[in-house]
């Protein structure tokens, strides 16, 4: 009964500790995207959507892998809208670049708003 017991007891804490470390790579990527997608949406040239697109986009689908539920869907739209504002940059399309932008700052945001109602 007492191995049972220290099974049962190790396998919550590691559940514990994974739970702690997505909830972690989750907030710093998801902080990060936010930030960069704000850059995007008030961004000046097409060039700078761009730059400030990709980078959330990189940190947006970084926090989806940990995010679960309605986070994770509010970051999976997020990372679709600065793919599209990426897409009509490069094609030098500004107002619609910065459009999708502002789309995915309300995306991500709801995301982080998600997440932290839930702790």
């Amino acid at each position: 009964m007492k191995k049972i017991t220290i099974a049962i007891s190790a396998l919550l804490l590691s559940t514990n500790i994974a739970f702690a470390l997505d909830n972690n790579i989750f907030k710093a990527h998801s902080s990060v995207a936010l930030d960069h997608a704000k850059n995007a949406a008030a961004s000046a040239n097409a060039a700078d959507v761009v730059h400030h697109a990709g980078t959330a986009l990189e940190h947006t689908l970084t926090a989806s892998i940990s995010a679960k539920g309605i986070a994770k869907n509010h970051l999976n739209a997020g990372a679709e809208e600065l793919q599209k504002a990426i897409d009509q940059g490069h094609l030098g399309k500004f107002n619609s670049a910065v459009s999708y932008s502002q789309a995915a700052v309300v995306h991500i945001s709801a995301a982080n708003s998600v997440t932290e109602s839930n702790h």
